[in-house]
């Protein structure tokens, strides 16, 4: 297949975590056609193991979906320089309130591909020491403990369809189930 040729890229609207833009591209049969871009600075979120092999997640309003929603603690970089592992430890500190002595790589997810360049890079946070969260003004989040089963149960029923923790579940159960080698 023949490259795809940007021609032209135009910023439309810059909100608090994104910029959209609307590109001009030459496809390889020679049309032109305009595509919606929304570019992101990235994200990084931590998948939380306590000792005992539960995982902890946040329960917090999505106003896209218009409902709560359980997730892993997660957020958008302050900086483009700032490294992605400590995104992920700051995020777990402030959600949650917990403090991983170990942050390993996990893996690395596209939101959403067909129009977003956002970058999650998800990490194993183990080790675990509990103190208050450090929530920002406008956040609410509720912290619970899950057993694996219990979540593997809701997503497979779809209670829990939030893709970066829905990854980090499926990508760290044999962690989980203590076949870490």
């Amino acid at each position: 297949m023949d490259k795809i040729e940007r021609l032209d890229r135009k910023l439309v609207y810059t909100g608090t975590v994104l910029k959209i833009y609307q590109d001009t591209v030459r496809i390889p049969n020679g049309k032109i056609s305009v595509w919606d871009y929304i570019g992101h600075n990235g994200a990084a979120a931590a998948l939380p193991v306590t000792k005992d092999g539960k995982i902890v997640l946040v329960r917090q309003w999505r106003n896209a979906i218009d409902r709560y929603t359980y997730e892993i603690p997660a957020g958008g970089r302050e900086s483009l320089d700032e490294p992605m592992i400590e995104c992920a430890k700051r995020e777990l500190e402030e959600e949650t309130g917990y403090i991983a002595k170990e942050v390993k790589p996990l893996l690395s997810i596209r939101s959403s591909a067909a129009f977003c360049n956002e970058r999650i890079q998800i990490f194993l946070a183990t080790n675990l020491t509990k103190k208050d969260q450090s929530l920002d003004e406008e956040e609410s989040i509720d912290v619970k403990e899950f057993e694996l089963q219990e979540l593997l149960d809701m997503i497979y029923t779809g209670k829990l369809e939030d893709s970066k923790t829905v990854s980090a579940i499926l990508a760290g159960k044999e962690y989980i189930n203590g076949r870490n080698d």
